[in-house]
């Protein structure tokens, strides 16, 4: 628990944990940022060549711009588990756009990772360097940082992490301790005005109950995971990699922000560890 009592965290001391899609929310905060400074404009239709016309920055960020994931190539999931180089990025794309989707509102890594470069032009600056500036610096978390190497996934608790390459992940994974995890979600709203963490918060609700998972009402917003679990309201954001999950959420209601890290590559067990705490059962 932090000094002031608001947020419960996962008992893991000094441990480092990868974050992966929990890396979402801070590009999202990112991009935020900078169109509050003049650099971006969300709404404004980005020029790629790889998109077709139409898709904004905002699109990508809330998952609305119907492109696919490489997450449902088999290819992909076959090179990671026999623990092959990532892919060129260029590949990447081309693979997994080969995929046709253009549903109305799908999940989609490769979104973050046009997203997450839309930011890095807009900026001239890396995303490591951003958040090492914009979102660790200020919150004084000490130990987030972003994977750029197999030696940052070495350092990490789960033995298996050192024969994964961060790379595999596209629109790049954050690794820190889950007490910096629950101090980063709850440090964006002292980052963003308050229109624009209203933006991050507003939920587009897209279905009822996940298998397996506390969900009773879920939703997405910009970078945020949000809705229901049972009687409770929450926002924040899972993730999963071949080896570990996580869950990092925030209870309007209670004020508490809770932050569990599971091994297994499915996120359930940590919603389910952070829905006990954050409702205060």
């Amino acid at each position: 628990m932090d000094r002031d009592g608001r947020c419960e965290l996962a008992r893991s001391g000094a441990r480092l944990f990868p974050y992966w899609s929990f890396t979402k929310p801070v590009i999202a905060a990112l991009a935020l940022m900078l169109e509050a400074e003049g650099g971006l404009d969300l709404r404004a239709p980005l020029d790629l060549p790889e998109l077709p016309g139409g898709i904004t920055l905002a699109r990508l960020l809330d998952h609305s711009a119907g492109l696919p994931d490489y997450g449902t190539l088999p290819d992909y999931h076959a090179d990671v588990a026999a623990g092959r180089a990532p892919w060129p990025r260029d590949l990447l794309v081309a693979r997994d756009l080969a995929q046709h989707s253009r549903d109305e509102w799908r999940y989609s890594n490769l979104g973050y990772m046009l997203a997450r470069e839309a930011i890095e032009r807009a900026a001239c600056r890396s995303l490591a360097e951003l958040v090492r500036d914009r979102i660790a610096g200020p919150l004084g978390l000490e130990s987030v940082r972003l994977a750029e190497a197999p030696a940052d996934f070495a350092e990490l608790h789960w033995p298996e992490a050192r024969d994964y390459h961060p790379g595999w992940v596209y629109h790049r994974t954050l690794i820190g301790t889950a007490g910096d995890a629950a101090r980063l979600l709850r440090g964006l709203s002292d980052l963003l005005s308050q229109d624009a963490f209203a933006r991050m918060t507003a939920c587009r609700e897209l279905g009822g109950a996940l298998p397996e998972r506390p969900w009773t009402r879920h939703g997405y917003g910009l970078g945020l995971m949000c809705g229901d679990w049972g009687e409770t309201r929450v926002f924040g954001h899972s993730g999963a990699g071949p080896f570990s999950a996580n869950a990092v959420y925030h209870c309007p209601e209670t004020g508490r922000t809770v932050a569990a890290f599971t091994h297994g590559p499915f996120e359930g067990p940590a919603e389910q560890a952070v829905a006990k705490l954050v409702a205060g059962r």
